[in-house]
């Protein structure tokens, strides 16, 4: 299917305007889409990781788009985290979030907003919201601009980058290794821990009376 095929939303049902560009973010609806959806936008729009591929085990929780006009100028995966030192049911992870050359300044941020809202009534378990900046080519403004807080830095793994566009850069001096910045953002309160009390067993003994 050709890229144009893959932004129609719904092609048996053209509407007034359909392949018009919107002037300014608040123009766009983001919506809940498919994971086959995301991964098709995903492909023609990200500019280092196009494939997006979890093996036998999918571990997509959240999947969105940003549309207008019966077009598509943005998508995003939300799943469960890489890390194995972070709590997968708690903590979700922005997987690849994608936009459109043509889309409005902006457009990344607001999505962003819309989203939150959306996970926190959807997936009321999660408190906890991560994306991992490639500091090659990104500079973390989207997550500066939506309010989100440096978690720490990571030196990055080659494995990760085996569906790059750009296998040669990331492959400099042998490595691949990318570092990346992880960004958070708290959507609620850490739920508190739940302590268990020890049963204590009490021993009863008989007592012999005169």
């Amino acid at each position: 299917m050709s890229g144009d095929g893959v932004r129609v939303a719904q092609p048996l049902f053209p509407v007034e305007g359909q392949g018009s560009i919107p002037m300014s973010p608040l123009q766009l609806k983001i919506i809940e889409v498919p994971l086959l959806i995301a991964k098709d936008l995903n492909m023609l729009w990200h500019s280092r990781l196009p494939i997006y591929s979890t093996g036998f085990l999918p571990n997509h929780r959240a999947c969105f788009a940003a549309i207008y006009k019966n077009y598509f100028f943005a998508s995003a995966i939300w799943g469960m985290p890489s890390s194995p030192s972070i709590p997968y049911d708690t903590w979700l992870e922005l997987k690849r979030m994608a936009i459109s050359n043509d889309a409005p300044k902006n457009t990344a941020s607001r999505m962003i907003k819309i989203m939150e809202s959306v996970i926190k009534k959807k997936l009321p378990e999660v408190y906890m919201l991560i994306s991992y900046q490639d500091t090659e080519s990104h500079h973390g403004t989207i997550y500066k601009a939506s309010n989100w807080k440096y978690g720490r830095l990571h030196k990055g793994a080659a494995s990760i980058r085996s569906h790059s566009r750009n296998k040669a850069k990331d492959n400099l001096h042998g490595t691949g290794f990318v570092p990346k910045i992880r960004w958070e953002k708290q959507i609620r309160p850490e739920p508190m821990p739940i302590i268990t009390i020890p049963k204590i067993k009490r021993e009863y003994k008989q007592v012999k009376l005169f």
